[in-house]
């Protein structure tokens, strides 16, 4: 379906902090060694045409190396059904990839892999074709342990990047619709995020945020990613 805190480099000593840090849980095994490759599904119970994306993310998520987050869109509620999930900073942010995507507005169903590259996410040849082929870009050293994420020094994009903080409910949910095009149904969805916040800005130097506590029964990830919906540099979850 178609639709018409910026934080500065830190000191020497925050530096050092920051990398002690990151090379503890290095250490540990606290932190994520393997880098992810982040699917993103935009998705709305809304949408007729969702149901064989939504079934694709669930084959998807459980993949060590792939990160598979539903973020459901809030621009088919006006069909007669609400989104239990929709929230409209999710339709932002799929809004924010569509230029440098060469698309003209959003749509849904929408797999975005790595900020990068995207499909219509129903088929899963297609959407296999782009894991395989977009690898992960190389950015810094992320790591999540003891309510902080610790980022490593590297070159970060002009004006820094983003930091973004997700929570999300890992699994698979049920959600029975009661009107619209999916009226009578039961649409299953995975790791659906019920809340994206903006940590800071990642301007090249180590540096460590602080990460708010998840609500009960939500994991969280947290995304380094050039600004206005660009690639994603780093991606890790606790």
């Amino acid at each position: 379906m178609n639709a018409s805190g910026s934080r500065r480099g830190m000191g020497t000593g925050a530096q050092r902090l920051a990398i002690s840090i990151a090379l503890a849980l290095a250490a540990t095994g606290a932190a994520t060694a393997r880098p992810l490759t982040v699917v993103e599904l935009f998705t709305s119970q809304g949408c007729s045409s969702c149901p064989p994306a939504n079934a694709n993310l669930i084959k998807l998520k459980d993949r060590p190396s792939v990160l598979a987050l539903s973020f459901n869109v809030t621009y088919w509620d006006y069909l007669g059904w609400k989104d239990t999930f929709g929230r409209p900073e999710f339709t932002e942010r799929q809004v924010s990839y569509e230029p440098g995507l060469g698309r003209s507005g959003p749509f849904t169903p929408q797999m975005v892999v790595n900020g990068h590259t995207d499909t219509i996410g129903n088929q899963l040849s297609e959407i296999e074709t782009l894991i395989s082929r977009d690898k992960p870009v190389a950015g810094p050293a992320l790591s999540l342990a003891g309510g902080s994420a610790a980022i490593g020094a590297g070159t970060a994009p002009a004006g820094g990047a983003d930091v973004w903080l997700v929570h999300y409910r890992p699994g698979v949910v049920e959600v029975p619709v009661g009107r619209g095009e999916n009226s009578g149904h039961t649409l299953p969805h995975a790791n659906v995020v019920r809340a994206l916040t903006r940590l800071g800005s990642w301007t090249g130097a180590a540096t460590t945020l602080p990460l708010p506590a998840a609500k009960s029964g939500l994991a969280t990830a947290v995304l380094v990613q050039a600004p206005h919906g660009g690639p994603i540099l780093a991606a890790a979850t606790e």
